[in-house]
């Protein structure tokens, strides 16, 4: 297993903040590493989706938890590498503002594989968790 926590702040509100996660149509706008999200349903537990890339590649995932203002989580199994990859958002009011987390969490038959597969996933966490904020606050 492996797994990792990227935090950020921003003086919108958990409302704001979580009406953009739960518009999938939002994504491309503050998340330069999704080109469109094709959705299933309703965005709530147990809907599946596909994250579109700009290099045309897509990945599917499922919403595994799903709470108005408070944030949701998302499973993508990647068969090919022998991992299961859980990545929960969450706000929370802070203060003024909102305090956003991603925590990404990596199992699989190797421990090496889950951190590769974890590093590549989160690596951008930071950047995104940033542009959410500052696209929640306009």
């Amino acid at each position: 297993m492996w797994s990792a926590t990227h935090e950020g702040r921003t003086t919108a509100s958990p409302d704001q903040v979580y009406a953009l996660l739960s518009d999938v149509s939002t994504w491309p706008a503050w998340n330069e590493g999704v080109a469109s999200i094709e959705i299933d349903g309703p965005f709530e537990a147990g809907t599946t989706a596909r994250m579109n890339f700009p290099d045309g590649s897509q990945l599917p995932f499922s919403i595994t938890w799903a709470k108005p203002c408070l944030g949701y989580e998302d499973l993508t199994e990647v068969p090919d590498a022998g991992v299961s990859v859980r990545v929960r958002h969450e706000v929370r009011a802070e203060g003024d503002g909102t305090h956003i987390t991603y925590r990404c969490v990596v199992d699989g038959a190797s421990d090496a594989m889950c951190e590769e597969v974890g590093r590549q996933v989160s690596s951008d966490f930071d950047e995104v968790i940033a542009a959410l904020g500052a696209a929640a606050a306009r």
